[in-house]
């Protein structure tokens, strides 16, 4: 795809339900301008996938999608061939809808643990505002020493897209002078999405959770996609009385990366990962 066409994917993963965000797709293709696929039938898309390679070890699939007129001919096999093609060496990561985990499998992707949606109301206040600070006010490098850890390799530009777009509130979390945390909340087609949150500890989670829901307006719903295996991220999401809606299954091609799923209170995407 070209840039502009990444609006169709996104386009399409909303009327699949998914709720992008309202400027995910130049963030998506600053990761990875070659990741994004169309699949054409006499010049008319109707099929679509992004595989976003990372270094020349990690790939991250996503907007798996084929236009509801063309489903079940084979045309969805194709575009994913030539997107595991693309990733071909890489260790691919995916966050799947449920009920495609067995034809996930016969692929070889193993299931690491679900992911969960959450929906709540924004507002509220927040009482711990001295160690919450606007992330522009950090050096990028020590915002990006901070997220190595979360992810397999390091992607920088997207980085800097994901935590600089519009429409978007990036804080930070500072304890002994240091990065201790993190979260953005950006807009979406309905609502708004928190992605990520990473925090060193439950209680700094808490204290940019609630500053982050505290800039949107009252009763707007946000939305924060939980790793199951982080039983006090769900416990956030039980104390602000936020109910479940949707869940993933997060799976890989080779093995499941060695990542501090205990920090993670709140996953970025689920198409890029």
């Amino acid at each position: 795809m070209h840039q502009e066409e990444v609006i169709l994917a996104i386009n399409w993963a909303a009327k699949e339900g998914w709720n992008p965000g309202v400027n995910d797709a130049e963030c998506y293709y600053n990761a990875d301008p070659n990741g994004f696929l169309i699949g054409l039938l006499n010049n008319e898309p109707i099929a679509t996938i992004s595989v976003v390679k990372y270094g020349e070890s990690f790939g991250f699939l996503g907007f798996y999608i084929v236009h509801p007129s063309y489903r079940g001919k084979g045309y969805g096999l194709q575009i994913w061939k030539a997107g595991i093609k693309y990733l071909e060496g890489c260790n691919i990561g995916l966050d799947g809808v449920v009920e495609q985990q067995e034809n996930y499998k016969k692929y070889g992707f193993r299931l690491a643990y679900r992911n969960i949606r959450f929906e709540g109301l924004g507002g509220g206040s927040s009482t711990i505002q001295s160690r919450i600070v606007d992330l522009s006010t950090i050096p990028f490098e020590a915002i990006e020493l901070y997220s190595r850890p979360f992810f397999p390799e390091r992607r920088d530009e997207f980085l800097k897209s994901w935590i600089n777009q519009s429409n978007c509130n990036a804080l930070g979390v500072i304890q002994n002078d240091s990065l201790t945390g993190y979260g953005v909340i950006r807009k979406a087609l309905g609502g708004y999405k928190i992605g990520p949150l990473f925090a060193n500890t439950p209680e700094l989670a808490d204290d940019l959770f609630l500053a982050l829901k505290q800039g949107v307006e009252p009763l707007q719903p946000i939305y924060l996609d939980i790793p199951e295996v982080n039983q006090e991220a769900l416990k956030l999401a039980k104390r602000y009385n936020m109910q479940s809606v949707f869940e993933t299954a997060r799976m890989y091609s080779i093995k499941a990366p060695d990542l501090p799923l205990d920090r993670f209170y709140g996953v970025t995407s689920f198409e890029v990962g």
